[in-house]
């Protein structure tokens, strides 16, 4: 038993180091500067603070931390509402025609979204949703609601039907009773739900930089690979833009992290 517990505690080790050591590169390269000839392993014998203010200023992380801001506030609240009820009715009425339409949703996790790009990109030059906020937040929100709705009618199945029915005896309405009794209890998926679909769309590159090409609507994904060219790079600023661009995410995700597992495993469980 001891041999089993130190073999898990070594690849759990492991595993940590693996996800640490890119952090710790990232921020070594952010605190040196660019004529620093150092390896990246080694931490600078300084403290190098204008990589941060050059990266702010030269890719205008201030436009593109307010449009990320805009965009994933956005997505997230459009998702956990859409989502949470369209998955009510799918978890308390199993009919064939409720089962059809759940498992249409679950089909299109299995949907590359590169590979629909071309049709899309025609689609959004035809509504002149090019370059524009909303149009990445429609986008956002339809390749976000599948996995949203998989966790939700998961964990509303685990609900009892006699809250509803207690409800309704009250006098509370369908929408009253989904409002006040239902979505309260989606605390964990709904922590869950945050988590996945804001990380996805904090993060997002590959429709942004098709979707979003003029400086004024770019995220900070995109603005930071704007330091990469055929001829130049500037590492030094792209590891402090990244650093600043993943910190609010991980703040959100260390706030919820209490309900993160608890909402995966009660959406996996009769979903």
């Amino acid at each position: 038993m001891n041999e089993k517990r130190t073999g898990l505690l070594i690849v759990s080790l492991i595993i940590a180091l693996l996800h640490i050591v890119p952090f710790y590169i990232l921020l070594t390269t952010s605190l040196k500067a660019a004529d620093d000839p150092s390896s990246k392993w080694i931490a600078p014998g300084y403290v190098y603070l204008n990589n941060f203010a050059d990266a702010w200023n030269s890719a205008h992380l201030g436009t593109a931390f307010k449009n990320n801001i805009v965009i994933t506030v956005a997505s997230v609240v459009l998702v956990i509402v859409l989502g949470a009820v369209a998955s009510y009715p799918l978890a308390r009425y199993k009919t064939a025609w409720n089962k059809f339409i759940y498992i249409v949703f679950i089909s299109a996790l299995i949907v590359p979204p590169l590979t629909i790009l071309v049709p899309l990109y025609k689609l959004y030059v035809d509504l002149g949703a090019l370059n524009t906020l909303w149009g990445i937040i429609l986008l956002h929100v339809t390749f976000n609601l599948p996995i949203t709705i998989f966790l939700y009618t998961g964990f509303v199945s685990t609900i009892p039907r006699e809250l509803d029915e207690a409800a309704m005896i009250d006098g509370a309405t369908r929408l009253g009773l989904f409002f006040s009794v239902i979505l309260p209890l989606l605390k964990p998926a709904t922590a869950t739900v945050v988590i996945l679909t804001g990380v996805a769309v904090w993060n997002d590159y590959q429709f942004s930089v098709f979707f979003l090409q003029k400086s004024e609507v770019h995220t900070i994904t995109v603005a930071l690979s704007a330091f990469f060219g055929q001829y130049t790079s500037n590492i030094g600023w792209v590891a402090a833009g990244s650093l600043m661009g993943a910190l609010p995410i991980a703040l959100v995700y260390l706030f919820l992290q209490k309900y993160f597992i608890q909402g995966m495993a009660a959406g996996a469980i009769k979903a």
